[in-house]
């Protein structure tokens, strides 16, 4: 942790996070709250990215700093984009209100367990928080809607950043959720592995592994963010029986490059993780100079898909307005069907027809 205490090297982390959301750099935290040893790599790139003792973050177009009317829109923004969710219906969205905590139920089977409601801030996903707030106490009116509701088979921690709990916290969490027979899968969304990696120690490891199946899905959105310090935090997770997903927004001006977003995947998968999503950006107020058109994110999928492994390839999404969820685009490679062929294009272009089963007709016996 160097000369920072770790409260205030979350507090420098979390001002990091929306820094690298915001667009704006890090000199206008106060001093104190900065680590030592700031500087730039390979200033001369648009979107060159800034290393603070390992932590990366990134300049957009060669500018690092949001004029302050544009982070209150931004800041504001994102407290209306949380409202808006508040007014979808509850047959889609049906939240269990609890001081302190909320879990959301996303589905037949999957709750979203956010551990801060007091957090209005996100950096993509809404929330960053301060993970002094919670008590096991506030959070028992999520364990008991787990506890009722039988049809519930995976839980997804998120809300702040569960792994910046103390080990204590978080043995007691997963602890309480794997007590609750019908929970097959523990799913935690965590940044730390990119944004601190120091944070990610064998002990942590040697609690989460008691607690199998455990699932840790990340978030890096340039390859520089792997740095070494990233790559060992992954490999500790991942010897620890861990599997690792990546969710990755599609950012104008940062990874909106083919070239970019194929070495990123190649390197996550390096790196024991496996690339899970790649999110349109989110229509939310102060992000729109971040945001890409959709043609761009199937213009990536199509220099993915046959020109490297299929396991660098993730599923391209529009996390829907409204509630409407997760939806998958991908690029046209079907040119027609009929009942006798289908005829379809490869991913280099190549024409290929395949042919349907022949329909039989039914025989009568006796």
């Amino acid at each position: 942790m160097g000369d920072l205490n770790h409260r205030v090297f979350v507090k420098a982390i979390a001002v990091a996070l929306l820094a690298g959301a915001f667009g704006f750099a890090l000199p206008e935290v106060g001093a104190e709250t900065q680590p030592a040893g700031a500087g730039y790599i390979d200033a001369d790139r648009p979107s060159a990215p800034v290393e603070i003792d390992g932590h990366v973050l990134f300049r957009v177009r060669g500018t690092s700093v949001l004029p302050a009317e544009k982070r209150a829109a931004a800041i504001v923004g994102r407290i209306e984009a949380l409202a808006a969710d508040a007014s979808v219906p509850v047959e889609t969205v049906r939240p269990v209100e609890v001081e302190g905590a909320t879990g959301i139920f996303m589905g037949n089977h999957r709750v979203l367990m956010v551990l801060d409601a007091d957090a209005q801030l996100e950096a993509m996903d809404r929330k960053v928080g301060d993970p002094e707030k919670i008590s096991m106490r506030e959070l028992e009116s999520a364990f008991r809607y787990l506890e009722e509701h039988t049809e519930i088979r995976d839980v997804i921690m998120s809300g702040g950043d569960p792994l910046l709990l103390s080990d204590r916290r978080i043995d007691e969490l997963c602890r309480r959720l794997r007590a609750i027979p019908h929970l097959e899968i523990i799913r935690i969304g965590s940044r730390v592995p990119c944004h601190l990696p120091e944070r990610i120690t064998p002990e942590l490891c040697d609690i989460l592994k008691r607690y199998h199946p455990l699932y840790i899905n990340t978030h890096f959105n340039h390859p520089d963010e792997l740095t070494p310090a990233a790559v060992r935090a992954l490999a500790l997770l991942a010897d620890a029986g861990i599997p690792l997903g990546c969710q990755t927004v599609l950012l104008k001006g940062v990874n909106d490059d083919p070239q970019v977003m194929k070495a990123l995947m190649q390197r996550l998968l390096a790196a024991r993780v496996r690339p899970y999503y790649i999110y349109m950006c989110d229509q939310v107020a102060g992000a729109e100079h971040f945001r890409t058109t959709v043609e761009k994110g199937l213009e990536i999928i199509r220099a993915l898909r046959g020109w490297t492994s299929g396991l660098a390839v993730p599923h391209f999404v529009i996390d829907a307005p409204g509630g409407g969820g997760k939806i998958p685009l991908l690029p046209e490679y079907v040119e027609s069907i009929t009942d006798d062929a289908v005829v379809l294009r490869n991913y280099a272009g190549g024409r290929y027809v395949y042919r349907q089963p022949a329909v039989q007709e039914s025989i009568l016996v006796g």
